[in-house]
């Protein structure tokens, strides 16, 4: 999970892309609307274990949001391997939050409705207000509603899981994956979770350009750098980083449909 089409990019794009490449590393460009979706769709396109998510990331969502049907399009593309980043994102809900979130939970039904009619599973971002957990309960409520009628052609990952350990098993027990981040790196919080959660359903990810693991924490992050979030989750869980690795990379694989050698 990667934002490299993002401007943190657009100076030296092209040489941090070899890096990648070099340090054998692929990734998931994620859209968060229409045009950063055709974007993530481009890099995918040009560039082999690129691959691209495309959707209507919440956090942008306003009173007057409508779903852009054109993203229909998009998701039929062979490289778009989810669709998302969608969800709630109730974090910096303004006077109008009430309202704001009625869009928020319409626009990611469509984006539900959208993943089970192109058999793609969603990239789901999920962000409480402070203090509560309150965008995990409303996310869940609807994801549990349609679960009950779709089974497991309903499927989904968690990016950034951030929730408490009852959430963890609501999510588990739909099937859904969740993914961590270099925070771990700084971060106990997420330690019984990483203990807690089955290796099968755990994804990793770097959400590049934010939030950079350490030893590189402050710098720009990058999808190279997805080997400290391994070797956390490795040491988290005291089980070997070789295959703690190969679990991770066979988990991207099955769960996005990426077909590989």
């Amino acid at each position: 999970h990667s934002h490299l089409h993002f401007p943190d990019y657009d100076n030296d794009r092209g040489e941090e892309i070899k890096k990648i490449k070099e340090g054998g590393i692929g990734t998931i460009v994620i859209g968060t609307d229409y045009q950063t979706s055709k974007e993530a769709i481009k890099l995918a396109e040009e560039n082999e274990y690129f691959f691209a998510s495309v959707g209507e990331h919440p956090g942008y969502i306003d009173i007057n949001s409508i779903f852009n049907t054109d993203i229909k399009k998009l998701a039929k593309r062979e490289r778009v391997v989810a669709i998302g980043e969608c969800g709630f994102d109730y974090f910096r809900l303004n006077e109008n939050a009430e309202k704001i979130k009625k869009v928020q939970e319409k626009i990611f039904t469509e984006q539900i409705e959208l993943s089970l009619e192109e058999d793609k599973p969603l990239m789901l971002h999920i962000r409480q207000s402070k203090n509560s957990l309150d965008a995990y309960i409303d996310a869940l409520n609807i994801l549990e509603s349609v679960y009950k009628n779709e089974g497991n052609k309903l499927r989904g990952n968690v990016h950034f899981f951030s929730g408490d350990m009852d959430i963890l098993k609501r999510i588990l027990d739909i099937g859904f994956f969740v993914s961590f981040t270099g925070v771990i790196t700084f971060s106990t919080d997420y330690n019984e979770f990483i203990k807690y959660a089955p290796i099968e359903r755990i994804m990793s990810e770097t959400d590049a350009p934010f939030l950079a693991p350490i030893p590189h924490r402050g710098k720009r992050n990058s999808p190279l750098f997805i080997k400290e979030v391994v070797k956390k989750i490795s040491e988290i869980r005291s089980e070997n980083f070789e295959d703690v690795s190969k679990q991770l990379l066979q988990n991207a694989i099955n769960f996005f449909g990426i077909k590989s050698d």
